[in-house]
């Protein structure tokens, strides 16, 4: 009798706890989520991070809190998502050079950039800028490479991270135009900006809405767009192919992740009320004006580009020799 009372007991609160799961997946999101932003203030995540958090409290009815936990590359943000609870409320706006550039390079990060996430959405691409301070003697691209083949080892490039975008792309700078220049990692694009405006560091190579109010000013000096053709809002600025490197293209995009296994529900909840900011006219201008584009894609999308990503990058960083130190 009593371990018939037991069975009955014990049937009833696993058949409860199932129902409060359900319960709490409907009833999703009941309290503000959190979006980790991987780098420090200012920088190209954070201005993205910021916009889609302000508009996705509208979609969803809850606050999105923005938490920016910088360094290590990213690793320190993605060892905290995979690490965090499933339940939705804990995601971050991962950027593809820290997600499938930075595990290229480090084996042992502590986390995996497909099992240990659930993808979400892509939010926004950007082409990069090849960046100097107003007080360089470069003017154009090819002064850049003619001054860094007069004086090997002089030239440095900032990246917002080893594994990011910027120092893949500035190794890949090196290789195309065999010149000798070093790398230079921060905890972001903001600080390595500030360094930049500086003169502390000679080239950066990031994406425009770091460094558009800094061009306005006259601050800083673009000597080119990675991309195929000119960005509307920089149409003085010559494409790396006008500029007599036409191969040297580079595109980042930035994505929201959440820790793997997250319920279908929460993640169609999340995906749905992203596309729809993505996707708004207002989303797309505010990205549009400081030089990225709004770029929604699926999480079956997103999960097939992470995959891409990865074993292009593997080939990138073995071409070209590049380790973690």
């Amino acid at each position: 009798m009593l371990k018939k009372l037991f069975r009955t007991m014990v049937a009833s609160l696993m058949l409860a706890t199932v129902i409060g799961a359900h319960a709490a997946e409907d009833d999703f999101p009941n309290r503000p989520i959190t979006l980790i932003i991987p780098v420090a203030a200012g920088g190209t995540t954070d201005i993205a991070g910021r916009a889609l958090a302000k508009q996705l409290k509208d979609e969803l009815g809850q606050t999105v809190i923005v938490e920016n936990r910088a360094g290590a590359s990213g690793s320190i943000a993605n060892a905290y998502i995979a690490r965090a609870k499933p339940d939705g409320y804990t995601l971050v706006l991962s950027y593809e050079g820290f997600h499938t550039g930075n595990p290229v390079l480090t084996k042992d990060l502590g986390w995996d950039p497909i099992k240990d996430f659930t993808p979400i959405a892509e939010v926004i691409r950007g082409p990069h800028l090849i960046l100097v301070p107003a007080s360089s003697p470069a003017k154009t691209l090819q002064d850049l490479i003619d001054l860094a083949k007069e004086k090997p080892g002089t030239i440095n490039f900032a990246s917002s991270g080893v594994g990011s975008i910027q120092h893949l792309g500035g190794e890949l700078f090196k290789i195309q135009t065999g010149v000798d220049i070093v790398h230079v990692p921060y905890s972001g694009a903001a600080p390595a900006m500030q360094d930049l405006l500086a003169g502390r560091i000679n080239m950066f190579i990031t994406t425009p809405p770091t460094a558009m109010s800094h061009l306005e000013a006259g601050t800083l000096r673009a000597l080119a767009i990675t991309s195929s053709q000119r960005h509307p809002k920089l149409p003085n600025i010559p494409t790396t192919a006008e500029a007599g490197l036409p191969e040297f293209q580079l595109e980042a995009w930035f994505s929201v992740f959440g820790p793997a296994n997250m319920p279908d529900d929460v993640v169609k909840k999340l995906t749905t009320a992203m596309e729809k900011v993505i996707t708004s006219e207002e989303f797309k201008a505010q990205m549009n004006a400081q030089g990225s584009n709004a770029s929604y894609r699926s999480p079956d999308e997103l999960a097939q580009i992470v995959k891409d990503d990865l074993a292009k990058w593997t080939k990138v960083v073995e071409t070209a020799g590049i380790t973690a130190n």
